[in-house]
């Protein structure tokens, strides 16, 4: 039993940390699982709520929605502002995702530094230093592996996987709008934009 509560806890704290993934914590994931209505309980107390997405393999925290008349709680699921090329390559790759996902087949959708590099090039003015281009394009690129929406592919530093969390940030409703969103990116290209996590 004390194992249990143990193994429990490490489910708890790894959940509090970001994202816990089927494939690379699969004895954690098991817990999850095993354990979802107490961890459910626990998490509701401060305030969260438990998402597991089975098919895709994660499962993440997020804010309760608040109730007319609730008390507001300190916000524990921090919200951090994204530039505009960071939103832009995390549109771009949704819809990367959803065109895998619409072929069938292979699940893991795989880009390498030149192919993001050639994804976001479309949206900016022309004239940039080409060097000092793929420059901001690699700090943007870890930005986003930072935030955990994408993993650099082991033995590969110019390889990603997109990882399928992304598609619980860039919902339904927004992709439904992203050829909107893109053209309208295109037509500001340079200019700051921005948006939140978990938004």
């Amino acid at each position: 039993m004390t194992d249990t509560k143990l193994t429990r806890s490490h489910v708890t704290i790894a959940l509090f940390k970001g994202v816990v993934y089927s494939d690379t914590d699969p004895a954690i994931w098991q817990v999850l699982l095993a354990s979802t209505s107490e961890l459910r309980e626990y998490v509701a107390v401060v305030g969260l709520e438990l998402e597991i997405n089975e098919a895709e393999g994660y499962a993440y925290l997020r804010e309760h929605p608040r109730a007319e008349g609730d008390q507001e709680l300190p916000r524990l699921v921090s919200r951090r502002p994204l530039s505009y090329p960071q939103s832009l390559l995390l549109a771009l790759l949704r819809k990367r995702l959803l065109e895998l996902d619409t072929r069938g087949g292979e699940t893991r959708l795989i880009v390498t530094r030149d192919e993001i590099v050639d994804m976001v090039r479309l949206f900016f003015a022309g004239g940039t230093n080409e060097a000092k281009f793929v420059d901001l394009v690699d700090q943007h690129i870890n930005r986003i592996v930072d935030l955990g929406f994408m993993r650099r592919m082991r033995g590969r530093d110019d390889a990603f996987e997109v990882r399928r969390i992304l598609k619980a940030f860039v919902d339904a409703q927004w992709l439904g709008e992203l050829d909107r969103k893109l053209e309208a990116y295109r037509a500001h290209a340079g200019a700051p934009k921005g948006t939140e996590e978990g938004s």
